[in-house]
């Protein structure tokens, strides 16, 4: 009952400022949209759309099989795991976390793997770091890679780490380690046709639903900021940050960041503090994703019985690892000269299909090493 009153609460107020302030619900649901257009409708439709089509056509259920004895030594987790490791790691929020719930809602793997899963393998893509934030938002596309260094490989230590103290604690679920993995193909499949409809449909849907969430957390961050409700955020997180040596002025942007991604990270580079310090706050933004990411999050977790504690433990400590790693990585990586950033973001219809191209290479690797090993696995059995 008590969610339920504070949720009633919100909205309340929610709906209360934007009667009060229509100009400024218009302006931040305008830069909500203006992202999700620019940014993550070109960088997450293709990956919706494929990965829809190979869990509804069984490509899951080979994959797990083959790969099964890499995916439980490595990460305590079942070979069907390796899928949502590859479009999670190659694609960006949240389609790990819809994957995870997938594969859970197939009975693929129990409710403590899942949230294992959906923990590490929910990332910012590489077109939002290489291109969005490195040349769109920074003006250097020479940042790219070190953004992307700490932040894939924040997160895949959290993903050995997790694993590792499951294993320690006892938790090691093997149950399903060698059920069947994959949604299962049935007697007289439906036509390619009707299931490209189908995923694009699917996709589609999850799409609006993050750009509604985008939209509404713009209105939220330009209310708060109006009614100064945002300066008592960035008080709180001065308590945690001001020791650490980040600037002051990086806090506005911090506690934007702690909302909403996109408009974050852009606040961020367009703070007046050193490069070092926006790089250290864009990795702690990105590892953290964003109140928007966690509700997007929410949206595939419930239907699968999944929690949202374990998704939101797990970004806090993403973003704190992607941050120390980016300060460690700048003591030996050369930084570019200070650059204005371009107006609009270049080619990233052109860059999904490469970060597409680049997770379906992924995909037949895993699967490629899962057939190497498959004597060895026979011989063992």
């Amino acid at each position: 009952m008590a969610p339920r009153i504070l949720w009633a609460a919100g909205t309340l107020i929610l709906v209360a400022g934007m009667i009060l302030r229509p100009k400024s619900v218009y302006e931040g649901a305008s830069m909500g949209l203006s992202l999700w257009w620019q940014v993550v409708l070109p960088s997450l439709l293709p990956f919706f759309i494929v990965s829809e089509l190979l869990l509804n056509l069984g490509f899951v259920h080979f994959l797990g099989l083959l790969l099964e004895p890499v995916m439980r030594p490595v990460f305590r987790l079942p070979g069907a795991a390796s899928f949502g490791l590859a479009i999670g790691y190659t694609s960006g929020y949240p389609i790990g976390a819809m994957i995870g719930a997938r594969l859970r809602q197939e009975g693929l793997c129990t409710r403590e793997e899942a949230e294992h899963l959906v923990a590490f393998t929910n990332n910012a893509s590489p077109l939002f770091l290489l291109v969005a934030v490195a040349v769109g938002f920074f003006g250097q596309p020479a940042l790219g890679p070190l953004l992307a260094a700490a932040h894939y490989t924040a997160n895949l230590t959290l993903g050995l780490l997790w694993g590792w103290s499951r294993a320690f604690l006892g938790s090691d679920s093997r149950s399903l380690s060698v059920r069947p993995a994959g949604p299962r193909v049935p007697q007289k499949p439906a036509p390619p046709g009707q299931l490209l409809v189908e995923a694009v449909r699917r996709a589609l849907d999850g799409l609006l639903a993050i750009g509604g969430f985008m939209a509404l957390c713009g209105v939220a961050i330009r209310l708060l900021t109006v009614a100064g409700a945002l300066d008592l955020l960035e008080g709180a997180l001065g308590w945690l940050f001001l020791p650490l040596g980040v600037d002051r002025a990086l806090l506005p942007a911090l506690a934007a960041g702690l909302l909403e991604l996109s408009i974050g990270t852009r606040l961020v580079t367009q703070t007046p503090v050193p490069l070092e310090q926006q790089l250290t706050a864009v990795a702690f933004i990105t590892g953290w994703g964003g109140l928007s990411v966690h509700l997007q999050a929410a949206a595939f977790l419930h239907p699968a019985g999944l929690r949202l504690w374990p998704f939101t433990l797990a970004r806090l400590l993403h973003g704190y690892l992607a941050a120390l790693y980016t300060g460690l990585l700048q003591a030996w990586w050369p930084l570019p000269a200070a650059g204005p950033p371009p107006a609009a973001f270049p080619g990233l219809w052109a860059a999904a299909a490469a970060d597409l191209a680049r997770g379906l290479a992924v995909l037949g690797l895993l699967a490629l090493l899962g057939l190497l090993l498959l004597p060895f696995r026979r011989q063992k059995n």
